[in-house]
């Protein structure tokens, strides 16, 4: 990478805002500071799951894997759902799935996507994807723009979320497993028409 002086420069800004930025990036572990010696930069694909926010587009390339793990991951969060919910967190989470369909704008219905995927984390009560559901929180809302498409045909969604919500009312993990692998899905399959 150009040295700090030569960034500074060529982008018309004072020394204390590229230290800034190429600390944060360094945080990401998108560059590796040597003192004294070059930054070098590096795979981002070696970096978290943070990368995602500075890569400038949202590609074929990323979505697919990007989905599928999530499809993969809470498919199995739900599955613990089933089995460790309390009955509060069941009608919780029914409650929210009931109000999918009736979302005015995709703004609120992306929020009751989030809602709804934190409510069957916190039933899962598994601390490890409290703190993964965390990471991806402020991702999502950050960049919900990238991702309005995951919401789109609400009436089609609709009862698919309310199928998960039924399964995990029922204590069933293997209803519960395939109902919230066909939401994701459908998630899926949206993001990836958008492209």
């Amino acid at each position: 990478m150009p040295t700090q002086r030569t960034l500074a420069a060529e982008f018309g800004v004072n020394m204390a805002s590229i230290r800034e930025a190429v600390k944060r990036l360094e945080q990401l572990r998108l560059v590796e500071v040597r003192h004294g010696d070059a930054t070098r930069v590096l795979d981002w694909r070696q970096s978290g799951l943070e990368a995602l926010a500075v890569l400038g587009t949202v590609d074929a390339n990323v979505v697919r894997p990007l989905f599928e793990s999530r499809r993969l991951v809470l498919t199995q969060v739900a599955r613990l759902a089933a089995e460790r919910r309390s009955e509060d967190q069941a009608e919780e989470i029914s409650r929210i799935a009931s109000s999918m369909a009736g979302a005015p704008d995709d703004e609120s219905a992306q929020l009751i996507d989030w809602a709804f995927v934190s409510a069957v984390v916190e039933a899962a009560d598994n601390l490890i994807f409290q703190l993964m559901a965390n990471s991806v929180r402020k991702l999502y809302l950050a960049h919900a723009p990238r991702f309005v498409a995951l919401i789109a045909r609400r009436d089609e969604l609709g009862p698919l979320y309310q199928d998960v919500a039924a399964a995990i009312r029922a204590g069933d993990p293997d209803a519960t497993g395939t109902a919230m692998s066909n939401l994701t899905a459908a998630h899926e399959e949206r993001m990836l028409e958008a492209l």
